[in-house]
């Protein structure tokens, strides 16, 4: 049978669990910038869908449910584990570590203009049209003027870390293509999130072994620990059952739009609870991404061209 064709407008609950992803992956910039600073990168990536993985088996196995076991669709877990997982998580996490996590919060929201470029080569149904090309771009713009033009002074200090970032947007917007066949096969959001994770950890544990060698890393402090378990309940486990939901139904290019929200919900998150103060090039950035994502989604372009009745 052919795919369900994608819709371009998303319903009320999926732009609240794009929203809720937002909340949870802007936390997760966070918690990688605290666990950084005394963990080499695979392990703390290894810890991250490690730990997610053996949450996500507890949650399968209290719900009675089991995974399965098809060799094909393990293939196909391990495919998405690399390129949701081990190869973006590692490249963030390195870059992290070597230019500032405004910078890297940037170059991840070029994710959705990769996905426009993907979607459109990759499917059929999720084609390149001018609202959407042009709601992407000023979302992107609304991105840096609210975190602040003067982070682009440091593109070129640490090209590598830069283009790492890059990479990692690119490698999600493949991921999100490639993800959407699970529906098609029939596997719930559960039992792919915990293949994911599970298979990205496959790929991550040899790498930490023969790079990082844990056992001679010194004993990671209290935060760092806590960062880590953050990261994998948190910001792995729950965000990756609500990342294959809208997935499912909203398509790859609309779920990528959740990288446009993080810095919004980053900034609000520290107007709200650490002091900070609203400027005025948070409100016109906030508005952009706005109006890119009313542009992506369509719905009011599609209102205006309602004919009205004759008089």
């Amino acid at each position: 049978m052919p795919p369900a064709p994608q819709r371009a407008t998303m319903t009320l609950m999926e732009w609240l669990m794009i929203i809720t992803l937002s909340i949870i992956w802007g936390g997760a910039f966070f918690f990688g910038e605290v666990a950084v600073r005394e963990l080499p990168t695979f392990t703390v990536v290894v810890c991250r869908v490690g730990l997610a993985a053996v949450i996500l088996y507890m949650v399968m196995t209290v719900w009675g449910l089991r995974m399965p076991t098809s060799p094909a669709l393990w293939g196909a877990f391990f495919l998405m584990g690399l390129l949701n997982n081990a190869i973006p998580f590692s490249l963030i996490v390195w870059g992290q570590s070597h230019i500032a996590s405004g910078l890297a919060s940037i170059l991840n929201a070029t994710t959705p203009l990769f996905s426009v470029i993907v979607a459109h080569l990759f499917t059929q149904d999720e084609r390149i049209t001018p609202a959407r090309l042009g709601g992407v771009i000023i979302g992107f713009l609304g991105v840096i003027l609210m975190i602040g033009g003067d982070v682009l002074d440091q593109i070129g200090v640490d090209i590598a870390a830069q283009l790492a970032c890059l990479g990692a947007a690119l490698s999600y917007a493949f991921a999100g293509v490639f993800g959407r066949r699970f529906r098609r096969m029939g596997i719930s959001p559960l039992a792919t999130a915990t293949g994911q994770v599970t298979a990205s950890s496959c790929i991550l544990i040899p790498l930490m072994m023969m790079i990082d060698k844990p056992w001679t890393l010194a004993m990671p402090s209290a935060g760092v620990v806590f960062s880590l378990i953050g990261l994998a309940a948190l910001c792995t486990a729950v965000a990756y059952i609500l990342y294959f939901r809208v997935l499912a139904t909203a398509g790859a290019t609309n779920l990528m739009l959740v990288t446009f929200l993080i810095p919004v919900t980053a900034i609000l998150l520290g107007i709200l609870f650490l002091g900070e103060r609203l400027e005025g090039a948070h409100i016109i950035g906030m508005a952009m991404i706005s109006l890119g994502l009313a542009a992506i989604d369509g719905r009011v372009l599609r209102w205006r061209r309602i004919p009205r009745p004759a008089a």
